[in-house]
């Protein structure tokens, strides 16, 4: 899936789509706003790269981020959840992960969770991508092209 068979299945179905982006840096958004029409279903982006803002805008508690790490299954979901909502989209994908040069967290380089919240629910999806900080960037945002078209 590429970001322009995104484009079409979102304005196809006539679904919005925003995101929550940390160790992406705002690239999905500028990827995906990057493809003219992108503006009838893309409504927006949080890049909250910073552990302070995913708890001042997003909400996210401390005592969570406390217990499992910025880089986790419980915050990516709670990224896409939080983006949702404040977006007013009807789908939110969120990244967090650690996309290097080094350990953050006690967790490796390219450890990685995309989360997509959608209805009233969101899923969350692990993996350990290898290659350089843009290399892993990008095969993130692939991804989530993947886990947009098989949930839309």
């Amino acid at each position: 899936m590429t970001k322009e068979e995104i484009n079409k299945l979102f304005r196809e179905k006539g679904r919005t789509l925003g995101s929550v982006e940390s160790f992406t840096g705002g690239l999905f958004a500028s990827e995906i706003t990057s493809v003219s029409g992108a503006s009838h279903f893309f409504k927006g982006a949080l890049v909250t790269y910073a552990t302070e803002e995913k708890q001042r805008i997003l909400g996210i508690p401390y005592s969570d981020i406390d217990a499992y790490g910025v880089v986790s299954q419980e915050i990516a979901g709670q990224m896409a959840g939080h983006g949702k909502s404040l977006l007013n989209v009807d789908y939110c994908v969120s990244f967090t992960g650690n996309a290097g040069p080094s350990a953050m967290e006690g967790k490796p380089v390219g450890e990685v969770y995309i989360g997509v919240a959608y209805e009233d629910k969101a899923q969350v999806f692990a993996y350990h991508l290898e290659g350089t900080r843009e290399e892993i960037q990008k095969q993130a945002i692939n991804i989530a092209y993947e886990i947009l078209e098989k949930i839309i």
